[in-house]
């Protein structure tokens, strides 16, 4: 029997060698580290997700590749992946932006571990090239801008009708001092003239931590 193969079962799998072993792992840094630093936190400035970004990515990174050398079942390899990606911390709930990027940096590092001989180093850095590419074209478009999120308690309620929102959100611009995109109206009380609103924003420094499952939880009793 070849010395290079390893017999598991009924089949024989080839073991990553170390050189093999350190050119997907210096791959998947250099795409991981450049979508954390350059696509994320460029924009969101949250050094904590940025620490677990990386450490998450290098531990599946791990996991997944000396693991590539025992015959796995399919139902296992697919429950293994699924355990990672929906990771949630019991002090916070994750938001979403940061979980989609949390899943996609769980799909690269998976894919630079297993990618197949027949993939070769040239479809492996494409793939990682269109990963990439995807992500830089949902933060550039307009429409997936990652919007902040503010509860204003209003004492105008008389602008909070339909026809006076141009108003409303002038007003709102100018005693916040940001770039409102969205208002949506919540609870309204007459007796204090008082309304809830959330207001959608586009943080200028994009060092907004508050997030809209905090928000949710901070927000007073109205």
């Amino acid at each position: 029997m070849d010395p290079d193969f390893i017999d598991v079962g009924s089949e024989l799998i080839k073991p990553i060698g170390m050189t093999d072993f350190l050119l997907r792992l210096l791959i998947n840094v250099l795409f991981v580290i450049g979508i954390i630093h350059f696509l994320y936190y460029r924009r969101s400035r949250r050094a904590d997700y940025y620490f677990t970004f990386a450490i998450i990515s290098l531990s599946t990174f791990m996991i997944v590749a000396l693991l590539g050398t025992v015959k796995l079942k399919t139902g296992f390899a697919l429950g293994l992946f699924a355990i990672f990606s929906i990771i949630r911390y019991r002090t916070e709930s994750m938001p979403v932006r940061e979980m989609t990027y949390l899943f996609a940096i769980i799909a690269i590092s998976v894919v630079n571990a297993l990618a197949g001989d027949a993939v070769g180093w040239i479809g492996l850095i494409a793939i990682n090239v269109i990963f990439v590419v995807a992500i830089s074209l949902a933060e550039l478009t307009r429409k997936m801008k990652h919007l902040a999120c503010k509860y204003v308690k209003y004492d105008r309620i008389d602008l909070i009708v339909p026809a006076r929102r141009a108003e409303l959100i002038a007003d709102l611009e100018k005693r916040l001092g940001i770039t409102v995109r969205r208002v949506d109206i919540g609870t309204v009380n007459f007796l204090k003239d008082m309304a809830l609103l959330k207001v959608w924003y586009e943080p200028e420094d994009g060092n907004e931590e508050n997030t809209v499952d905090e928000l949710i939880r901070k927000v007073p009793n109205f």
